[in-house]
């Protein structure tokens, strides 16, 4: 069986392997306070333009992103988010669980809008803070979004607005952030994340690192014992310089860019296939998740030789996501499309 279904089902790129192999024998400092971890930081806030940045690696994205909420909020503010967001929908409330509500927005194509957001802050702010409704504090977004599609750089501006309009934190969860960064339609740089969030990360686990996640934080006001919100919620690796080697791995050359762009590339010929197949999109993604329509008998077909996620239904059919990821390869994809012109 091929796998489509996620892109984190391969171990580590290669290259990194071969860095863990070359160091393996060097003994380092312990829960991140070591030289790897030092030149990965320095390396990022290079790379997005913010010399005062700070940086942390964490094992996983649920863990940065329930950590970096919490850290930044009291149990009587809330976090703005799509419906579809991960931290509402994949993450078995771990945001619930530290004592702060999600309050949902309805999406499009898995995107909310800052008009959409500056309804639901003002219905508080503009209100004259309602004393028993939580105080929106924080808009969590996702890039790409769970259905694949992005965030223009106006959009994101536009959000930034509102955020700035009613004081709250602009947090974007970056798990396929190089997915997001390599998609032909994306107009948005690392470094507009930088001066336009307060807080965003570097997926690693899903980009091509056996795990990891670089939480990247601008804004002064959540940087103070951030790294305590951490240790107390089991986010602190004792090894952390496996985390800092794979960081500086993937990003001292391009690596990162490189082996999502190409995921992208291969994303897009599936989707071609699709299309001159004449099946239906349930979305349009220009990034590595591509959403199509499938009937019985084409799920029955396709599910001989690949693994692919079946996210919902309609009345046509289930809805298919076929995911590529930095570890899918050229003849994996030229199977696939040869059966779906089988179709």
């Amino acid at each position: 069986m091929i796998r489509f279904n996620n892109d984190y089902n391969h171990g580590a790129h290669p290259e990194i392997l071969e860095a863990l192999s070359a160091v393996n024998d060097n003994s380092f400092g312990g829960y991140g306070e070591d030289e790897w971890c030092k030149k990965a930081a320095d390396l990022i806030r290079e790379r997005v333009h913010c010399p005062d940045a700070a940086v942390h690696f964490f094992p996983g994205a649920t863990q940065a992103n329930f950590i970096v909420i919490a850290s930044a909020l009291s149990s009587v503010q809330s976090v703005i988010a799509a419906d579809t967001g991960h931290i509402n929908c994949h993450e078995a409330a771990s945001v619930e669980n530290t004592n702060h509500k999600i309050q949902t927005i309805p999406n499009t194509d898995g995107k909310i809008t800052a008009a959409q957001i500056d309804a639901c802050a003002g219905a508080y702010y503009e209100e004259n803070e309602p004393e028993y409704y939580t105080e929106p504090k924080m808009v969590y977004l996702s890039f790409p979004t769970e259905q694949g599609t992005l965030y223009s750089l106006e959009e994101l501006k536009a959000i930034r607005e509102v955020c700035d309009k009613y004081g709250m934190y602009l947090f974007v969860d970056g798990a396929r952030l190089g997915y997001g960064l390599g998609a032909v339609e994306n107009d948005i740089s690392v470094e507009d994340f930088a001066a336009l969030t307060d807080v965003f990360y570097f997926g690693g686990t899903k980009c091509g690192a056996l795990f990891g996640e670089a939480v990247v934080i601008t804004s002064n006001d959540l940087k103070r014992r951030f790294k305590a919100f951490m240790k107390q919620n089991g986010a602190v690796l004792a090894k952390g310089w496996l985390l800092g080697l794979q960081f500086y791995t993937l990003l001292e050359n391009d690596l990162y860019s490189e082996i999502t762009k190409k995921a992208d590339v291969l994303a897009m010929k599936i989707r071609d296939a699709f299309a001159k197949k004449g099946i239906t999109f349930w979305v349009e993604s220009p990034t590595n998740q591509q959403f199509v329509i499938l009937n019985e008998k084409q799920q029955e077909v396709l599910g001989q030789n690949y693994t692919f996620e079946k996210t919902g239904s309609t009345p046509d059919g289930v809805i298919a996501r076929f995911c590529t990821s930095w570890a899918t390869t050229e003849e994996e994809v030229a199977q696939l499309i040869g059966d779906i012109e089988k179709l």
